[in-house]
């Protein structure tokens, strides 16, 4: 198991079994009987039950512990291929902090609006601002997602400046848009669905290839048009394109 959730990207796993004698774990002599009893009861953990746990980044935690989730659940006969389990997933967090500028970047997009409830959060803790996005998932694939958008300029260029952008860079990026918002731009929203994507679920595909019409393969080819197929020199100097390839690796 440890090696399998190193090849989803972890580094380790920890793991505490149930059993009928007591819990069996190789971290239990590390925290003690006391905090292996919260542990427990935190999760909601039976005899018979085992625990996985895996310390990382958030983002890597999730990812491996998802991917052990849905390996254990086809492995073990858990998840029925037959149920088409839907679920909505809301309050995604507005911004995360960007710590190589020192800056807040968005979650989703820029334009996607906070919560009514929480745009007081935007100037003593962004980080705490949920967003009005929306995912619908099924049996844990997305197979949709939107949101509702700004509408106003304050709001919008309020974003925009807790991204790092000053107003000079605002008008110029996004300027257009802006100037749109001052003659009464009404809420709207949206929220776009994977047809290819609820193909595969439904017909039981293991891969999204399978039900898209011209799949490219893992490294962007389309083996069907044979493409990217090799430019000339003189359809690059027509577009004012130059070529400049990594250096050789020794």
């Amino acid at each position: 198991m440890t090696e399998l959730a190193r090849t989803f990207g972890a580094k380790g796993l920890a793991t505490a079994a149930w059993l009928p004698d007591g819990i069996k774990s190789a971290f239990r002599q590390h925290v003690g009987d006391e905090v292996m009893a919260q542990l427990c009861e935190a999760l909601g953990a039976h005899e018979g039950d085992l625990i996985l746990i895996v310390a990382d980044r958030e983002a890597t935690t999730n990812g491996v512990l998802h991917r052990l989730r849905d390996h254990l659940g086809a492995r073990l006969g858990l998840a029925d291929p037959n149920v088409l389990a839907l679920c909505w997933v809301v309050d995604f967090p507005l911004l995360e902090h960007d710590e190589s500028r020192g800056a807040w970047t968005f979650t989703h997009n820029p334009f996607c609006a906070p919560k009514d409830s929480d745009i007081h959060l935007l100037d003593a803790n962004p980080g705490e601002a949920s967003s009005k996005q929306y995912d619908i998932i099924c049996n844990g694939f997305e197979i949709g997602g939107g949101s509702v958008r700004i509408h106003t300029r304050a709001l919008q260029e309020r974003i925009f400046h807790l991204m790092g952008y000053s107003a000079e860079q605002i008008q110029a990026l996004f300027g257009t848009m802006l100037d749109a918002f001052e003659y009464g731009a009404p809420p709207h929203g949206g929220i776009a669905l994977g047809l290819d994507r609820i193909i595969a679920i439904l017909c039981g595909a293991s891969t999204i290839r399978d039900a898209i019409a011209f799949p490219k393969n893992q490294v962007a080819r389309d083996l069907l048009m044979g493409a990217p197929s090799q430019v000339t020199a003189t359809q690059l100097e027509e577009l004012s394109v130059r070529v400049a390839l990594p250096p050789a690796s020794v």
